[in-house]
């Protein structure tokens, strides 16, 4: 028998392997193919499911209730969310450095769990007789592995404002983070009863704090490192009986912007949050007339009051590297009615 016709020839050989080589490559991606509509489905079983946010909190009509200013997260009813258990961090603030006004309770109690929890160190600042709620606080941080530093004092002393710098650089080995949150309201219905007193008090709490703070902290500051002020819905649309803070929250407003074109050069950014109706203390401390409390919210397209948990991500963004670029603005949280 010839050759010819015991052996292939050369091409033909080479194609009966480019069919094998691709029979065997089929093969083999089925099952791959199988694996990830598996996972597919798997991803799809376990991801976070919808939630109705008019349903999702704590609705009014709220128990009426009063407490000594500046009042206590823990003694309110329903107690707020803060994120405490359902906040989850990615590591967005790695290594990062956070001094915190008024982390005891609200939208800074939010924020310093969250920054906790993505992996920075937090310093958190708050009035004295907040300590019950400020020890919680400290507790979640340190249990997030994290550096937990907590300075009380009272911001309207400028010499406070300064050493908090000085102890929060001193604590953390730097500072990249100022979340300048603390604020004061006292509801006044009739101007002539606003006293020259609580007018001060308000303006050194809400302004004259964040000034000397940030005069301090601004050596210390890297391009990178980044300024979040609180604002309210009530710099856009301000309600009668808070003159003094809505004023303060509109000139928060200000600042923002005009810090974020002087600071821009530098590579700092400046931000602001502006919350609608949101349950923490300074509601049940003197800032709402028990008629308003009680209904706290019930106008607004969602029907409630907003969590502090409801805003964490919020200051977490604001913080983060992803968000270079966001200098100069306010982000709402208004429930379907807040400004910006």
């Amino acid at each position: 028998m010839s050759s010819d016709n015991n052996t292939f020839s050369r091409r033909e050989l080479v194609a009966n392997l480019g069919a094998g080589i691709a029979g065997a490559a089929l093969t083999a991606a089925v099952p791959a193919v199988a694996e990830q509509t598996v996972a597919g489905t798997q991803s799809a079983t376990t991801a976070a499911p919808f939630v109705d946010p008019t349903t999702k909190y704590p609705k009014p009509p709220y128990p009426g209730q009063t407490q000594p200013w500046p009042g206590l997260a823990s003694k309110m009813n329903p107690r707020p969310d803060h994120g405490e258990s359902s906040y989850k961090g990615s590591g967005r603030l790695l290594g990062r450095k956070a001094l915190i006004t008024g982390g005891d309770s609200g939208m800074g109690r939010a924020a310093a769990i969250a920054y906790a929890r993505e992996g920075a160190d937090v310093v958190i600042s708050y009035y004295p007789t907040e300590e019950s709620d400020a020890v919680e606080v400290i507790e979640l941080i340190r249990a997030a592995g994290r550096k937990a530093i907590p300075l009380p004092g009272d911001l309207r002393e400028e010499s406070y404002c300064k050493d908090l710098v000085t102890k929060a650089v001193a604590g953390l080995g730097g500072l990249d983070i100022i979340v300048s949150n603390a604020g004061r309201q006292q509801e006044c219905e009739d101007l002539l009863q606003l006293t020259t007193e609580a007018f001060d008090a308000t303006l050194k709490t809400n302004l004259y704090a964040p000034f000397w703070i940030f005069k301090a902290a601004l050596p210390h500051l890297q391009p990178g490192s980044c300024i979040i002020a609180t604002a309210s819905e009530q710099a856009y649309d301000p309600g009668a009986n808070v003159y003094d803070y809505a004023q303060t929250k509109a000139a928060t407003v200000n600042f923002v912007k005009s810090l974020a074109k002087q600071l821009g050069p530098k590579g700092i950014r400046v931000n602001g949050v502006a919350p609608g109706p949101i349950w923490t203390p300074l509601q049940v401390s003197g800032g709402a007339t028990q008629e308003h409390l009680i209904h706290y919210g019930q106008k607004y397209p969602l029907g409630r009051a907003g969590q502090p948990a409801e805003l964490a991500s919020i200051y977490v963004q604001l913080a983060a590297n992803d968000a270079s670029y966001t200098t100069g603005n306010i982000y709402g949280a208004g429930g379907g009615m807040g400004q910006p």
